[in-house]
């Protein structure tokens, strides 16, 4: 599962970010990022595009957004 680290960026670039791999990779990612906002942008933006959407704590501060077909 290809990983995307959007650790230390605001909204909107995470959820710009993860649109652009999704294309790149259909079958779904796995986010990383490190606020409420870009946690909540990342997951609803996956569930919008059809995504089984999951998060994770990553570690303190960080989770762990995964998305699959």
């Amino acid at each position: 599962m290809t990983v995307l680290d959007c650790v230390g960026l605001s909204c909107p670039i995470p959820v710009v970010k993860t649109k652009k791999a999704l294309k790149e990779h259909p079958e779904g990612l796995e986010v990383l990022v490190d606020n409420v906002a870009a946690k909540e942008n990342v997951s609803r933006f996956g569930k919008t595009m059809g995504y089984t959407v999951s998060v994770s704590d990553e570690a303190e501060g960080v989770w762990r957004v995964g998305m699959s077909k």
